[in-house]
């Protein structure tokens, strides 16, 4: 199979290129060569930019296509319409963010998705890239952008596309340190600030199993929407965490610390705190998420342990000196943790 991969050199992209060719694929990438351009070096490489030079897909025919950075819809639909003669299948990557209420757990595909204001919409229509600065500005726009991502590759290829909506992607070349910076943390041992409530569940999964089962999707020219994160089983953040140290053979040990007392010390959520949000009742589905369709499609999960091991490897290769994108900074956790034992002991003697 011919497969056009929109992205391709970053996380998922990467893991995606890996399987494709793990299989026998013939794999070709269309990207701004701006991340990662060294990779690859037998796969055929298009440079060019989805904000308005595509011209290095024309003339081109391909079976599948994958699109993995489609952020903005209109250049999923400029992509989308380029290649509506050129490839017989469309895969655009989207997200559970598309949905407006995580408050109920179960949410399966035909739950509704987020839609845009009207100024929201005319405030957009003006955005024509997303730059690190547009990026922050909108990021609350992430959910209904990729909502309206999918609506428009769906219009434009009615019956051939595959619409996967992933979860936490996590395991080697992850970019936003969500999870690793506990496997990273965890692994170097001592008292670990572990936060809220220990039985709360959480849902992730390894972006390798999600790309290995996108390839076999593809080359069973599966169609529709899927909801995909993992595993396929409750999994606690106390378990995940517990997994960690284990898998490392760390001394680490765990402070559970309440929600009440982050809030009041103003912890960011995903940012200082990852896999955390100060109210959980908000968005208890989202760790609940019903992946039912997907899992009958043939989704399946390789062992946590494995993940972390993995990741694990991976963290050991990046430079010392890296600015972790998310979690929380040594003096910063040292600083809640004397706090928290100051005041869990404050209560013990009164």
């Amino acid at each position: 199979m011919k497969l056009l991969i929109l992205g391709g050199t970053i996380f998922l992209g990467r893991h995606l290129v890996d399987a494709a060719l793990a299989r026998g694929h013939e794999v070709t990438l269309f990207n701004r060569g701006q991340h990662n351009p060294h990779l690859y070096p037998q796969v055929e490489k298009l440079r060019g930019d989805r904000n308005g030079d595509l011209r290095a897909l024309e003339g081109r025919r391909w079976d599948a296509c994958i699109d993995t950075c489609g952020y903005l819809p209109p250049h999923v639909r400029a992509s989308a319409q380029l290649l509506a003669k050129a490839v017989d299948h469309y895969t655009y990557i989207s997200s559970l963010s598309v949905y407006p209420d995580y408050s109920s757990p179960g949410i399966d595909e035909r739950a509704p998705v987020q839609r845009l204001t009207a100024q929201q919409m005319l405030e957009l229509s003006k955005v024509k890239t997303l730059t690190p600065a547009t990026v922050e500005k909108y990021q609350a726009l992430y959910g209904p952008l990729k909502a309206l991502c999918e609506q428009a590759a769906l219009m434009v290829m009615p019956g051939r596309v595959l619409n996967i909506r992933a979860g936490v992607l996590v395991g080697p070349y992850e970019q936003y340190d969500r999870f690793a910076y506990w496997v990273h943390r965890i692994a170097h041992g001592g008292e670990v600030l572990a936060p809220g409530r220990p039985d709360r569940p959480v849902q992730i999964i390894d972006a390798r199993d999600l790309a290995q089962w996108t390839i076999r999707m593809i080359e069973a020219r599966r169609t529709g929407t899927y909801n995909a994160t993992g595993p396929d089983y409750e999994l606690t953040i106390q378990q995940l965490l517990e997994e960690c140290i284990v898998a490392s053979g760390s001394d680490a040990h765990l402070v559970w610390v309440a929600n009440e007392f982050l809030i009041e010390e103003g912890v960011v959520p995903l940012k200082e705190m990852t896999m955390w949000h100060p109210d959980e009742a908000r968005i208890a589905g989202l760790s609940s998420v019903n992946c039912d369709k997907a899992i009958a499609a043939g989704l399946t999960f390789r062992p946590l342990s494995e993940t972390i091991q993995d990741t694990l490897a991976w963290d050991a290769w990046r430079p010392a000196d890296l600015e972790w994108r998310a979690g929380l900074l040594p003096a910063r956790e040292a600083q809640l943790l004397r706090a928290w034992h100051a005041q869990t002991q404050g209560h013990k003697l009164q």
